[in-house]
């Protein structure tokens, strides 16, 4: 049997009653969180221009546009829309081996769809779950070959929206092994252009459009080449670097027995690359304990596992570029013993206190000892000028499912962003209260609704 073959007579076979508790929680957990992610990126540019041409485009209506009155669109390009202003925030989640922000293409392509499929919380649930799964193993097998070939993660993402719309769609094992075909041989992105400029979110659209059109393609009997991911010169192989059949053999292993949305996600509690936020914690734990003041400090050494030089703009100067900034996350924490979402506003991105401190980050010597414990972890000392040193680690960022992710930070989130889409307290309320109890909803219109602005 194929790999995409075997993964398919997996997933589908998954009931939502098979799932443990704990994965459930977390997919609604990332609906919350990619929902708030998205309220935030709904007033960039660059998600704006790709919600008017979907509008200029128009066709049947199946899905909503989130914050946003006017008549539904395509579940396909509802899900591109949606996915693109979630994206473009840079608040949404990762999968922390890769940094593949699986999240957000689940939940606008699984909203999406389950409005055109009437389909149910529960199994909107059950699909996010097994889209994470899909793409969790794929995406490890080619890691960490594809992010040093150059490529974005969105080659990898595009699974979990194939296969949580092939699950609301209801198709079979041979259909679904065809959409994760189709998938693998539809998508690219290059990390240069995401990691500098708004191609990042316009990756994110594609992947999200592109996972719900394969998924529809295989429905209707469309065939693709289905050993594509472990054949000679195909996905594995080309992306990861792999040896095809050995990869795919690895994809498959002891299915069923973790699921990657408890061991391997995380949720953005603070904005910005999620390899940094840890950096930024670490930071702001030092300078607490210290009691340090940002003129007092002498030099910022951060040492990671394989972190050898500063990467990114050293000074940012806007979103993107403090995304992609350690040296920002590192001086911001330090100076203002805080990191939240005002880091990512314009006014703090150009405080002159943290620009100074910029230019007193240095990169250490990797960390001799647990280095297998760093999930996107770092230790950050702070030297003062009086001869101080404090040191601080932080062996995966906050949000991260592994290390015990609650309701209580996905809530502060949401209720921290989701004023940003327009939305009223009473929406706010009803929406999040949607959320929580998502399992019980009988059609996804019950929180889409409560979306429109």
């Amino acid at each position: 049997m194929t790999v995409a073959g075997e993964l398919a007579e997996f997933l589908t076979s998954v009931g939502p009653a098979d799932l443990p508790p704990q994965a459930v929680e977390h997919a609604a957990m990332l609906i919350a969180s990619t929902l708030a992610s998205a309220a935030l990126g709904a007033g960039i540019e660059s998600s704006a221009i790709i919600r008017d041409l979907a509008r200029e485009r128009g066709g049947v209506a199946e899905a909503s546009l989130w914050f946003d009155a006017g008549p539904k669109l395509p579940a396909a390009e509802a899900a591109q829309v949606n996915a693109a202003m979630s994206d473009a925030a840079a608040s949404d989640d990762s999968d922390l081996r890769n940094i593949v922000h699986a999240g957000t293409i689940l939940v606008a392509t699984a909203l999406a769809v389950a409005e055109r499929s009437a389909a149910n919380g529960e199994e909107v649930l059950a699909a996010i779950v097994v889209g994470y799964e899909a793409a969790g193993r794929i995406g490890e097998a080619i890691t960490p070959g594809f992010r040093a070939r150059g490529f974005h993660g969105c080659l990898v993402a595009i699974f979990a929206g194939a296969v949580a719309a092939g699950r609301l769609l209801r198709l079979d094992p041979p259909q679904l092994a065809q959409a994760i075909a189709l998938s693998a041989t539809s998508i690219g992105g290059l990390m240069a252009a995401a990691n500098t400029s708004t191609a990042r979110e316009y990756h994110a659209g594609l992947a999200a459009m592109l996972g719900v059109r394969a998924a529809q393609a295989a429905q209707r009997g469309y065939r693709a080449e289905e050993s594509i991911l472990e054949t000679k010169r195909g996905f594995l192989e080309v992306y990861g670097g792999t040896e095809g059949p050995s990869a795919g053999a690895n994809v498959t292993r002891d299915l069923g027995q973790s699921w990657d949305i408890i061991t391997d996600m995380a949720v953005k509690l603070v904005p910005g690359g999620h390899p940094y936020h840890a950096l930024a914690e670490a930071a702001v734990n030092a300078a607490r304990e210290g009691n340090i003041a940002p003129q007092d400090i002498e030099s910022i050494t951060v040492s990671r596992p394989g972190f050898t030089a500063l990467t990114g703009p050293l000074h940012p100067t806007d979103l993107i570029g403090m995304a992609h900034s350690p040296a920002y996350f590192l001086a911001a924490g330090a100076a203002d013993h805080d990191f939240s979402w005002v880091h990512a506003t314009a006014a703090k991105i150009a405080d002159p206190v943290i620009h100074r401190l910029i230019d007193k980050v240095r990169v250490g010597p990797p960390p001799t000892g647990d280095a297998e414990r760093y999930r996107q972890g770092a230790t950050v000392t702070i030297r003062t000028t009086d001869g101080r040193v404090i040191t601080s680690t932080v062996f995966a960022p906050r949000g991260a499912g592994a290390g015990g992710l609650g309701w209580h930070d996905i809530d502060v989130k949401y209720r921290a962003l989701m004023p940003h889409a327009r939305l009223g307290e009473q929406q706010i309320d009803a929406s999040l209260a949607a959320i929580h109890d998502f399992r019980r909803i009988t059609h996804v219109s019950e929180l889409t609704g409560l979306l429109r602005t």
